[in-house]
């Protein structure tokens, strides 16, 4: 009999500090806080490819979707193909980025000259677009940009290049 008391004695000790144990790392667990860095990278620029220019100008469209069009007097060249800016986002825990860019930058000739470039849109949407991104930090969502290229007619030939502003807004 003495051994049954001793017997139990031990068991509701051992279920006791079991208890005990498993609300002390209950109670002093806290949650790994998300990562909350939000990483941008260029992996493609924008590219309109070839044309030539005539009468009083013209523009060259980029969809985000790597469609090209032309207005006025352009004319496309067989070559480079036309490309749309593409970036990679990384952001954690499924947060959304709100993306903003000033609708106009200046790109400049390898022989001197200007064209004016207009940005957008997105294939998330135009200026002050919101989207989501993947619960899993390492998953990569992508943001492909479009825009429109003004020429004019007096355009001069050569290899333009430039740069455009995006903000991206982590929430």
């Amino acid at each position: 009999m003495k051994a049954l008391g001793a017997y139990t004695y031990l068991l509701k000790t051992m279920l006791i500090t079991a208890v005990l144990l498993a609300c002390m790392n209950l109670s002093y667990a806290q949650p790994v806080l998300p990562q909350r860095t939000l990483t941008v990278i260029p992996t493609q620029a924008i590219n309109f490819g070839s044309f030539c220019v005539s009468g009083a100008g013209g523009t060259v469209t980029v969809g985000w979707d790597g469609s090209r069009s032309k207005g006025g007097g352009i004319t496309f060249l067989a070559g480079d193909m036309p490309l749309p800016a593409i970036f990679e986002i990384k952001l954690c825990e499924g947060r959304s980025v709100t993306l903003t860019f000033a609708f106009s930058s200046i790109l400049n000739g390898s022989n001197g000259g200007t064209l004016i470039l207009d940005m957008g849109p997105t294939e998330r949407g135009g200026n002050n677009a919101i989207f989501p991104t993947n619960n899993d930090c390492n998953f990569i969502t992508p943001l492909r940009v479009g825009g429109t290229l003004n020429v004019p007619g007096n355009a001069i030939p050569g290899v333009y290049t430039g740069s455009f502003d995006i903000t991206f807004n982590q929430e």
